[in-house]
């Protein structure tokens, strides 16, 4: 250290006495009890304690919830008959019925309609 930084520290060190000693009592003990409240360190508290392993355990459950496969569900006994369905009408000109029909062709009708419809004129020319 210089001359000039030992000066200042000596400086700095005596305004630090001259205010420790000017400071008034009743400040002077919230100062200490301050002090001594934080070189005691966190307080735990019970809710503290107990909200880390529920927070554990909360996240476990959840993570079992996700990875857990789903549970095979049973085929539906609806596909093997909407075939056999549609393999006995294939050769009749109606159109199905509308439980037995395929309901993404009912939303469709207007499409089959006009395809019909265009096939129709296609062959006439």
């Amino acid at each position: 250290m210089n001359d000039r930084s030992e000066h200042i520290a000596r400086r700095a060190r005596d305004l630090y006495r001259r205010a420790s000693h000017d400071i008034d009592p009743a400040v002077a003990g919230r100062l200490r009890a301050a002090r001594r409240e934080a070189m005691a360190g966190p307080s735990t508290s019970t809710a503290g304690r107990l909200l880390l392993p529920a927070g554990a355990f909360a996240v476990l459950a959840l993570a079992a919830l996700l990875i857990w496969p789903q549970a095979p569900r049973p085929a539906s006994t609806m596909a093997p008959a909407m075939a056999t369905i549609a393999l006995g009408d294939a050769d009749s000109d109606l159109p199905p019925d509308a439980d037995s029909a395929d309901p993404a062709m009912v939303e469709h009708l207007q499409f089959y309609a006009w395809l019909a419809d265009d096939t129709g004129k296609a062959s006439q020319r």
